[in-house]
Formats: structure tokens, sequence, C-alpha cells
């Protein structure tokens, strides 16, 4: 199969992505000296900017690869809210999956940049679980968008309340009963409530705390009995672990693969766990064996490290390094 072929399959997929939104938010400037108030920098601010982030980023990635994604969450009722649904429409992706609530406060990250540094972020948020109301209301409205033509789902957890484990017991038993493909990008609190998904895909530090376990990258007898063990508790199809700077590990039942990563000149890693989470569902749903899925998904998280911030990946680009460093 050529990456032509690939991507063009990918245009002709629907893919639910549920998990905690965000606004990354970015002041940058200039710094020439020090505050006369405290020992702190002044930045004289040049240009300000707001991006979609959290699971948010994911839609983006989908969308850039040529997927339809629809984007499942519940935001506040506040100043945030009207930013984030004012750039969800900037960048045409739909809001029918969006609730507002006003118990909730709408995740703003602002990153303060001085001379290409970070010096400082803020965090607007409230990390509350869902109430039981609040999760009746969010699990009808995923219910109703699952019973639309959809391929796959994607959870992506940030900790920021969402993802209790009602959600994610109910959505998931609801994506098998439909034999329609989960797969998780998954953070601690609730590590082993993904039960009985396709692809579960911690990173390796996520692996190490999920399971209590400490080891070295290195040691891969180490690592595959973690796997073993994880996947014991979680009964899940393929487990996909990467591993920073040393590629990625991709295990179903006996078959399993470590693959190394490519040589980048690495920029921010900010977001590319985001990439390879939609690689990775993308190519389950148009049939691609999980070795190839994971030299695909390792790639595209290479490409986007090579970007500054959270940026969804370049489809052009990652078509021309596919065919030229894994097909070709």
């Amino acid at each position: 199969m050529t990456a032509e072929a690939i991507f063009e399959e990918f245009t002709k997929k629907r893919v639910i992505v549920i998990g905690d939104v965000m606004i990354d938010a970015y002041l940058k400037g200039v710094v020439t000296r020090v505050s006369p108030e405290a020992p702190v920098p002044i930045i004289n601010l040049k240009k300000s900017e707001d991006r979609l982030g959290g699971a948010a980023n994911v839609a983006l990635n989908l969308l850039a690869l040529g997927a339809e994604p629809i984007l499942c969450a519940i935001i506040g009722d506040d100043r945030g809210a009207d930013k984030f649904d004012e750039l969800l429409a900037k960048r045409a992706l739909s809001a029918e999956g969006i609730i507002r609530s006003a118990n909730r406060e709408t995740t703003i990250k602002t990153r303060v940049i001085g001379n290409n540094q970070q010096l400082l972020r803020i965090d607007e948020e409230s990390t509350l679980a869902l109430n039981e109301k609040e999760e009746d209301q969010f699990i009808k409205h995923v219910r109703t968008i699952l019973s639309q033509n959809i391929d796959a789902v994607i959870f992506e957890d940030y900790n920021k309340g969402l993802l209790t484990e009602r959600v994610i017991r109910e959505i998931v038993d609801l994506c098998n009963d439909k034999s329609i493909i989960v797969t998780v990008d998954p953070k601690k609190n609730q590590f082993f409530a993904y039960k009985n998904v396709t692809l579960f895909k911690p990173n390796l530090n996520e692996l190490r705390e999920g399971l209590n376990l400490d080891f070295e990258i290195q040691d891969k007898p180490a690592l595959e009995n973690a796997i073993d063990l994880l996947e014991q508790k979680l009964k899940n199809k393929i487990s996909f672990v990467t591993l920073s700077e040393h590629g990625v590990f991709v295990k179903r039942q006996a078959e399993k693969k470590y693959i190394a990563a490519h040589i980048r000149n690495i920029s921010d890693v900010s977001g590319a766990g985001d990439t390879v989470i939609s690689l990775a569902t993308l190519c389950l749903t148009v049939g691609l064996d999980p070795s190839l899925m994971a030299e695909i998904s390792n790639l595209a998280g290479g490409l986007v490290c090579e970007k500054s911030g959270v940026v969804p990946i370049n489809k052009e680009q990652l078509k021309r390094e596919l065919q030229k460093l894994v097909l070709g």
C-alpha cells in the first residue's frame, strides 16, 4: 500500500475524540531588563496567540490528515468557552460534541515566552470530576453521536475531570457493542479504567507510574514484563508504548516489535503524543497491521517535535517521509 493510498483511505474516516480540551495561549516578547519592583524580567510584548490544545489538538491532527473528527468534551460557560468556540470555528471543527457547564472552568494554559525561552506558565482550570448529572448528560450526548457512522473513538486523558471511571466504562461498552475501534492516550488517575479497548498507548513514564514499577528503558525484559502485567489488568488488544528518543514498542498477542526513533532536530516535544495517537487510530481504521501502524506513528511523532509549540502534523511532509523512510 502506497503512502498516497493510505492517506486517501484516511479521508473516508470519522473519529470521535473524547477528552479534556483546553486553550494553549502564548505571550511572546523580548526581555531587555529586570523589573525594579522585583527580580523578574520585563517582557516587551510583541505577539499573543491562542491555539486549541489538549484533546482538541488530537482533533486538529485528524483534520490535518484528512479525516473527519468529532470532538466531545465539557467546557465551562465562561469567556474561555467563548474563545474556545471561536477557535473551533476558525479551524472548521464541529462543536456538536461540546457541552457547556456552569460548574466548570474552561482550561487555559498561558505560556509567557521571552527571547524564545518559556519564563512562566499560568494555568486557569477546574480539575474536579464530573458530577452524576454531568456524567448522565455527557454519556447520553456521546451515545447519540455514536449512532452515526463512526469508525473509531479516541480517549485523550489530561486528568482534568471529564473522563471518570463511569464515563470511560459506559462509552467503551457502547463502542464494543458496535464493534468500533477504541484507542487510549492515558494519564495516571484512571489508568486502569480503560478495560477491553483496542489500543492502549502510554508513554514510558506513564507505564512505570501506572504499574508502580521502576526500570530503565534499556531493560527490555522488565519493559515486556510490565506490558504483560498491563494486559492482564486491561485485556486490551494492542499495547503501544512511546519511548521518547528511543522510539516505540508495540505488542499484539505474541507479536512484538521495537522501532527506533528517526534522528531529528528536536525543537519541542509538546503535542507529539497527540499526533501519535491520531496516526495510530487512523492506521487501525484502514486495516494496517500493528507493526506498520507503529512505524508510521513513530515517524509522525518525530516530525512534530521539529516544530515549536503544540502543532498538528503536516500531512504532505509526513506523506513524503513515509514513502521514503518506511514504505520505499
